[in-house]
């Protein structure tokens, strides 16, 4: 931590006790609102994705997709990959979430949420705790950093079994193929850093029938319920 100037130590941990009123009331708010939601499916990317991007159309098709299996569509709420999947939630009559949080690329929420399901969040580590718990799968259209930290989250949560399986589905197998090889080829085989039965925790696919397929096998087999 950097102290701030003009600030004693003292009055900085004074600040962070009453900080803890804040997180602890966006979890209670998120906890009220997403328990009524019903079962739904996260779709990550960028931001930066320009509706005339092929990756933009894909991820209206794949959210189209979900809805008509029977799942609500859950993202961050703002534009590019985001506004693109709530766009196809909504135009295909489903549930449409958007879990917002202020970023340089991410100014304002998305028109295509639905009103009633538009929560904003103070704290990442807050809005990552309400799609891990809330989501029957994550799928992960390209995107940048923060995309790739909810993708390694969720994988490293279900790894050490703090929370239940779900479908971890990668979209564009152009964009993902690098990165999956690059895990198989150092992480797996030359450093041994995760096992090979962690490489099944990760489906790569290019269609949203691909997608629904394995939502809808997966669930065949398990409860749809929270998550933790």
């Amino acid at each position: 931590m950097r102290l701030q100037q003009n600030k004693s130590w003292n009055e900085i941990k004074t600040n962070d006790s009453w900080a803890l009123f804040k997180i602890m009331g966006e979890f209670v708010n998120g906890f009220e609102k997403m328990s009524k939601i019903g079962p739904c499916v996260s779709i990550f990317g960028s931001a930066r994705t320009p509706k005339n991007n092929l990756y933009y159309k894909l991820a209206v098709d794949t959210a189209a997709a979900i809805v008509k299996s029977g799942y609500g569509v859950i993202t961050g709420g703002g534009p590019g990959i985001m506004e693109a999947a709530n766009k196809g939630a909504s135009e295909a009559g489903g549930t449409s979430v958007g879990l917002n949080i202020e970023l340089p690329f991410e100014q304002s929420d998305n028109p295509y949420i639905d009103s009633d399901k538009s929560l904003d969040f103070d704290y990442f580590f807050v809005r990552k705790v309400m799609f891990v718990k809330y989501s029957q799968g994550f799928v992960v259209m390209p995107g940048g950093f923060g995309t790739l930290d909810e993708l390694f989250e969720a994988i490293t949560l279900i790894q050490t079994n703090k929370i239940e399986k779900f479908p971890i589905i990668l979209v564009g197998t152009s964009y993902w193929e690098g990165l999956i090889d690059w895990i198989k080829k150092v992480l797996l085989n030359q450093h041994q850093a995760i096992s090979a039965k962690d490489m099944d925790l990760i489906q790569m696919v290019d269609s949203p029938e691909e997608v629904t397929a394995i939502l809808d096998d997966f669930y065949k087999q398990y409860q749809l319920s929270p998550n933790f």
